[in-house]
């Protein structure tokens, strides 16, 4: 066979891909008006028939290209006009090993700066939030189930405790971009059995700084989530993002 014989590889849609395009055209079709609520989270998941971790990266996708706004407590709505400035990580299956480490860093600079404020500026409902998916966590760990859900809320109740709407809705973006590498360490069968308890130790620890109000042990308890997390990918993180490495 000639080398003009081989077809291109196409590479099939992740599930996310599919759900934000159909959204994507009913807003463009209109069957979905600017300033429309989109239908929940559980209601989506089972029209599409996928599950709401799929919704959620979605939604994320639309978020980040501007076709749609969420409002905390509210939901997902239809911009009134979309944005002009797309910001996206990656095109295609997923990112190089040096520009997932670049992502990493990132996510390093800014969730450790979110953790310290929110242990600045928390309240005991936050508190409680966080330990409600603590405890979410914790059943997922007992049962052997899939506790990534969980652990997303979880980010998103340390940003909640900042009281700041956009550190909200950046790491709402980060985290939900990332909710299928999260997954893995809940779900995959080839994973060390470890991998979880692992991640909880850390969470448990930025909580109990956070409930504390001790900025610069939440920072620091931040640092090692994301190194640790960096790590369960294979990924070594630089030094010098922490204090301790300048």
């Amino acid at each position: 066979m000639g080398i003009n014989e081989l077809k291109k590889i196409v590479r099939a849609p992740r599930l996310s891909e599919e759900v934000s395009n159909a959204l994507e055209t009913k807003i463009a079709r209109g069957e979905l008006a600017p300033g429309d609520q989109l239908p929940t989270e559980k209601v989506l998941a089972e029209t599409f028939g996928v599950s709401r971790a799929v919704v959620r990266e979605a939604v994320a996708r639309l978020r980040a290209d501007g076709r749609i706004e969420t409002r905390q407590g509210s939901g997902a709505f239809v911009a009134q006009a979309p944005k002009s400035l797309n910001f996206r990580f990656w095109q295609g299956d997923g990112p190089a090993l040096v520009e997932l480490r670049d992502i990493f860093e990132l996510r390093a600079m800014i969730e450790t700066s979110v953790t310290e404020l929110a242990a600045r500026r928390r309240i005991p409902e936050d508190v409680a939030a966080m330990q409600r998916h603590l405890q979410a966590m914790d059943d997922a760990i007992r049962d052997g189930s899939d506790g990534s859900e969980a652990d997303d809320d979880f980010h998103l109740a340390v940003a909640a405790a900042t009281h700041n709407t956009y550190a909200y809705r950046l790491i709402e973006f980060l985290g939900r971009h990332f909710s299928d590498s999260r997954r893995l360490a809940w779900v995959d069968p080839g994973r060390r059995e470890t991998l979880p308890e692992e991640a909880q130790a850390e969470h448990r620890a930025m909580f109990e700084a956070i409930a504390a109000g001790n900025p610069a042990r939440a920072r620091r308890c931040a640092q090692e989530h994301l190194r640790g997390a960096a790590l369960r990918v294979g990924i070594d993180l630089a030094t010098d993002l922490s204090e301790e490495g300048r």
